[in-house]
């Protein structure tokens, strides 16, 4: 009975917009779990039981309790019998953001056109100095990118994001430059590419998995010597968090400017919620100290 009441639950939450992947699987292996031990209701002992034994770290062992309660809440409002497992919440934290200098960003693209050829495919170099403007030029996320398929290739520079994150779609125009480089791609891309319609493939010409397009993008960060004296690598969607901050810092800095350029970033980068825009304002010391300074001349100016 459990197992089905997961399968209500994940198919009521994913008509709701949530895709619950992980989720999903994790309720289900504890479904098992609980049935096996006898159980026709959520237990917290088995909960606590079933978390602890197959989670790695702290976190993992908080997010599998957090799935479990929201899952028992939605059977309690049903049956009482069900037990909400106690789950401490820790603070969300998101590691601050890499911002790539425009230096730095030049010297990924010359270390990916140096990228050493793979058989059988030639596509190695083109593929990856064209993944890595794409997504500083336009934020895409690195699945949205690998994502693409021809026929998301709109006319006018326009790209077609299906089904992302948020199960949303949405139209990201591309600046003419980065068109230009597109089409330039394609063109090379026709002469070796296979069937499939993913724009980015692998060496074996099957879409390309964001396992390896981060393993290759950190031998280009090697290579580009960007990031090496760190404690903690920059990332591929680093790139996202620099197209982000790099657009609000052309903001105009008048009141009604700065309100409709957010929700004009918001949009084009598929943000749920925009309080996901204004993060990066909290993440970017220099960018909120800047637009601090605005607020203060123009509220200064107000009052005069």
């Amino acid at each position: 009975m459990l197992i089905d009441d997961v399968d209500r639950y994940i198919e009521l939450r994913r008509s709701l917009g949530f895709k619950l992947a992980k989720t999903a699987r994790h309720l289900t292996a504890f479904a098992r779990y609980a049935v096996d031990r006898g159980d026709t209701h959520v237990r917290r002992e088995t909960a606590i039981a079933w978390a602890a034994a197959v989670s790695s770290t702290p976190g993992s062992h908080q997010r599998r309790l957090q799935e479990i309660a929201l899952f028992a809440r939605f059977l309690y409002a049903e049956d009482r019998e069900h037990e909400v497992p106690h789950h401490p919440r820790r603070p969300a934290t998101r590691p601050a953001p890499y911002i790539y200098t425009p230096e730095e960003l030049a010297r990924m693209l010359d270390a990916a056109g140096n990228l050493r050829r793979q058989k059988p495919s030639p596509l190695r170099r083109h593929i990856y100095v064209m993944l890595i403007g794409l997504l500083a030029s336009t934020g895409l996320r690195i699945s949205e990118a690998l994502n693409l398929k021809l026929g998301d290739l709109l006319p006018d520079g326009v790209l077609h994001i299906r089904q992302t994150k948020f199960n949303k779609s949405r139209l990201v125009p591309m600046h003419p430059s980065v068109v230009e480089a597109l089409q330039a791609y394609l063109e090379v891309r026709r002469r070796f590419a296979g069937l499939d319609d993913h724009v980015f493939l692998s060496v074996d010409a099957k879409p390309m998995s964001v396992r390896t397009a981060q393993t290759n993008f950190y031998v280009i960060l090697r290579k580009a010597d960007v990031g090496q004296n760190r404690s903690r690598r920059p990332r591929i969607h680093d790139l996202r968090h620099t197209f982000a901050t790099r657009v609000l810092e052309q903001c105009a800095m008048r009141r009604d400017d700065v309100a409709r350029d957010f929700v004009a970033l918001s949009t084009y980068l598929g943000h749920a919620d925009i309080r996901h825009t204004y993060w990066y304002l909290e993440a970017t010391p220099d960018l909120m100290a800047d637009i601090a300074d605005a607020a203060e001349t123009l509220i200064a100016g107000e009052v005069a």
